[in-house]
């Protein structure tokens, strides 16, 4: 008991230094708390301008914890610790105010925000070592301890508190169901990250153990705590919170490191085979090389501190390893923006690839003691990427205009700055303008084509624009896939029939035979009957009660007139273009696709999936 209460005092105690030290962060997290809180009281959608607040609370919070470490790393700041935060609350509203006139809270406003927050936590690794007045290493070590243990407890918390109330709505009285949203909202985003704050000790802070008969007073420094100056022995803060845990050791040096050694040989083996076959990959290298640089600098720092042989030798070899490793990756991504241009994930994937580049220069020829060097770098990065006009998001953006522009003026179909329509233009260009004109709707970005009419909509108005509708292409892999589907938007003409049905012929229907569709038509019975013939044919009949013939079609006829060219996707067709009607008679069938699906593997082999309307019409 006594330790339970000795450990629920410390945490206490920290938590109430955590507000003195970061006033400016624990209170982003509060104010957002109490904005979560208001939703859900009022039980309402997110409105867009609390979506702005709470952007705006996220990145103060951020941006307040590292002002807080810039205090303390440089003195002469300490005098002006309010002057300071007063310029960061203002550069907070000045977020606010850049966000308050957006109409919506646009993928490249979320994109800037997020990587300006990286940024920001970047310099919060950085700040306290400048000029080595710390140990980077040991600083990583501790946010890495601190951040676990936040979220261990945060998870025990949450799982703790949620049996308690779920106790009592069982055994005593009723809770209501948002007190669990209300606690989650409480534990995860209040008090997780100001726990995680409680536990940072001030890296650049030197505590003097006090002399003999001094009776311990002292003066306050910025962090908050009393800190005890004089001649006695200097104690690094950093020092006591910064052991390497034993667990941790083993996590590293046992089971990371060998981990990442065997993603590298499997790497190094898949550049030999491109080297072999010279066939580059189409798009898959970049992630996992993404994830290899992240997880490989990330466990190079953690192992900075280690002495043992493993964390030696990875030392040694992972920096010279990884240069080749990402050169090899760029030259997959060059090829890529050469077909494709370049768009904001490939932007970053170019930039992170040139990161690792120099920070494994600069790993291989420096000591670990300025490991820090590579976080100012990746600060310095993540701004470079959200700065007009280099920026990832203008960068992709001028990119892809340029793009669709040359495909347009090489169809002949943009002249002079005026969209010319072209309903036969070919398959490549339908498919890439509907794919460059939804990236560029998905970013926002379609404003800043001059040739499209004003609030142009990709689903909407393709047709009336360019006289298709929006193509899509198949899906890449062993198997080739070709699809066609009907604009459900638009009405169907019945006219001159009496029955409409909807029949599924799906491959899988061989074996057990779709029911027959029976009806009647002026007191005598008819029924519509689907035959699977093969994996890519059905037949479609009109029979009368004697089971006799009375008209009918083959499916694959009739498609293979309507469907594009193999590995091409049409979306939005007329109920005209995915018809076919034929008339035996008095007797009129019409059958309305409402999507086609044509699959080739490899072999040659060809299979079909139908889903259609039946329209049945008989004569007097």
């Amino acid at each position: 008991m006594k330790r339970i209460k000795e450990f629920l005092k410390r945490s206490l105690r920290g938590i109430s230094q955590a507000v003195m030290r970061f006033p400016m962060a624990v209170a982003g997290f509060v104010a957002t708390t109490g904005v979560i809180y208001w939703v859900i009281g009022y039980r309402i959608d997110l409105p867009l301008i609390i979506q702005k607040w709470i952007f705006t609370l996220i990145v103060g919070a951020v941006l307040g914890i590292a002002l807080q470490f810039a205090v303390e790393r440089f003195r002469k700041l300490a005098s002006f610790r309010i002057l300071v935060y007063g310029i960061g609350i203002i550069l907070g509203a000045g977020y606010f105010m850049i966000l308050l006139p957006a109409p919506e809270l646009s993928f490249e406003i979320m994109g800037r925000s997020f990587v300006a927050v990286f940024a920001l936590i970047c310099m919060v690794l950085w700040v306290p070592s400048f000029g080595g007045a710390a140990d980077f290493n040991r600083i990583a070590l501790v946010h890495f301890k601190s951040l676990f243990i936040a979220i261990l407890y945060a998870g025990v918390l949450s799982g703790g508190i949620s049996a308690i109330i779920a106790a009592v709505d069982t055994l005593l009285f009723n809770v209501h169901s948002d007190t669990y949203i209300y606690t989650m909202a409480t534990i995860w985003v209040t008090f997780a990250p100001v726990y995680f704050l409680s536990l940072l000790p001030n890296f650049n802070l030197r505590l003097q153990a006090p002399e003999k008969g001094d009776a311990g007073g002292g003066v306050t420094d910025t962090s908050g705590r009393d800190a005890v100056l004089g001649e006695g022995p200097v104690v690094d803060e950093t020092d006591q919170t910064g052991d390497y845990p034993k667990f941790l050791e083993i996590l590293v040096s046992y089971i990371a490191i060998p981990l990442v050694a065997a993603y590298t040989a499997v790497l190094v083996a898949y550049f030999v085979k491109i080297l072999i076959t010279l066939n580059w990959p189409s798009g898959q290298l970049g992630p996992m090389v993404l994830i290899y640089s992240i997880a490989g600098l990330l466990v190079f720092v953690l192992a900075s501190l280690l002495d043992n042989r493993f964390a030696k030798v990875y030392r040694l070899l992972f920096p010279k390893i990884l240069i080749p490793v990402v050169i090899m990756q760029l030259v997959s991504v060059a090829i890529r923006l050469n077909a494709y241009g370049i768009t904001e994930s490939r932007y970053y994937v170019a930039l992170f690839g040139v990161f690792s580049i120099v920070s494994g220069v600069l790993l291989s020829t420096g000591r670990v003691s300025k490991n820090g060097r590579i976080a100012l770098l990746a600060a310095v990065f993540a701004l470079i990427s959200i700065l007009p006009p280099i920026g990832a998001f203008t960068v992709s953006r001028v990119s892809q205009i340029r793009r669709v522009e040359t495909i347009l003026v090489n169809e002949g179909m943009l002249i002079d700055g005026r969209v010319v329509a072209k309903a036969d233009a070919s398959d490549y260009t339908k498919v890439e303008v509907t794919n460059i004109l939804n990236y560029l709707e998905r970013s926002s970005s379609l404003k800043y084509i001059d040739w499209l009419p004003e609030d142009f909509d990709t689903y909407r108005d393709m047709q009336a624009v360019f006289e298709f509708a929006p193509t899509y292409p198949a899906y890449a892999g062993d198997e080739r896939y070709t699809y066609a589907s009907l604009d459900f938007q638009k009405p169907l003409d019945i006219a001159g029939y009496d029955w409409l049905l909807t029949m599924y012929p799906g491959r899988y229907d061989r074996e057990i035979q779709m029911p027959d569709q029976t009806f009647a038509i002026r007191g005598q019975t008819y029924r519509v009957e689907a035959k699977r013939l093969s994996d890519l044919d059905v037949r479609i009949v009109l029979l009368d009660v004697g089971g006799r013939e009375l008209a009918g079609l083959n499916l694959y006829e009739a498609a293979s007139d309507i469907m594009p060219k193999s590995g091409v996707s049409k979306e939005l067709m007329s109920p005209e273009e995915m018809s076919v009607a034929i008339e035996n008679g008095r007797y009129r069938l019409r059958v309305i696709f409402q999507s086609i699906n044509f699959n080739e593997n490899d072999d040659g082999d060809m299979e079909a999936d139908y889903n259609l309307y039946v329209l049945v019409g008989i004569a007097e």
